[in-house]
């Protein structure tokens, strides 16, 4: 008897595909089985958003947003192709009509020791949306398969670099304020030296005028 031993260090195949049928592209991504799901759970990325067929077992499909985006910004006809990707790659999902699909954002997937492999939960219930899905759209999956391209990432490496990138954002960002708010302060001393100096020669002239040298007395 063989037995399947998990390795989580050994790269995995990922599945990418690309959305084009909003104004901007977007990249989708999925495991071929539940043990690359294992490693796109634990090194997704905050800007990740996870789809999953509700109530039955499915493939777990990655929708990559943008830096700055948030789930609400995610085009409507986008979570359509995830909805109808994520459908197609589930045995049951795929046989059924009238399925809810589930989307998160990757964060709010939760993983604990006691779960199988490819099992999830949720941190917060109410991060969880749901889409109806009324039919598979062939259309929609055969547009999207002609984007498929098979990949071995180096997901944890991809998870380093993108981490270390946003490391250097920040400091950076941390650093442009501090000259920022340097420069105010030094500002805000040479406008309150500069009313000093107004100031103090004010007080020169009044004094020059009350000390009697312009008096309108005659000898």
């Amino acid at each position: 008897m063989i037995l399947f031993v998990y390795k989580p260090n050994v790269r995995k195949m990922v599945f990418y595909f690309i959305s084009k049928i909003s104004a901007e592209p977007y990249t989708i991504y999925m495991g071929i089985d539940k043990h690359e799901n294992e490693d796109l759970i634990k090194y997704g990325w905050p800007e990740d958003v996870w789809f999953h067929v509700d109530k039955v077992s499915s493939a777990h499909v990655y929708l990559r947003l943008k830096k700055g985006q948030v789930i609400e910004d995610i085009p409507s006809e986008v979570i359509s192709d995830c909805a109808q990707l994520v459908k197609a790659n589930s045995i049951q999902g795929n046989k059924m009509n009238n399925i809810q699909v589930v989307y998160t954002p990757w964060a709010n997937l939760k993983k604990t020791g006691n779960m199988a492999v490819g099992q999830v939960g949720f941190h917060k219930q109410k991060e969880v949306k749901t889409v109806h899905v009324e039919k598979r759209i062939n259309e929609t999956v055969n547009r999207l398969n002609k984007t498929k391209i098979e990949k071995q990432p180096d997901l944890m490496q991809e998870k380093e670099d993108r981490d270390r990138e946003e490391r250097n954002e920040l400091k950076q960002q941390m650093n442009e304020q501090r000259l920022k708010e340097r420069g105010e302060i030094r500002k805000r001393k040479e406008e309150q030296e500069l009313r000093s100096y107004k100031s103090l020669f004010a007080d020169a002239d009044m004094k020059s005028n009350q000390d009697g040298n312009n008096s309108d007395d005659f000898m």
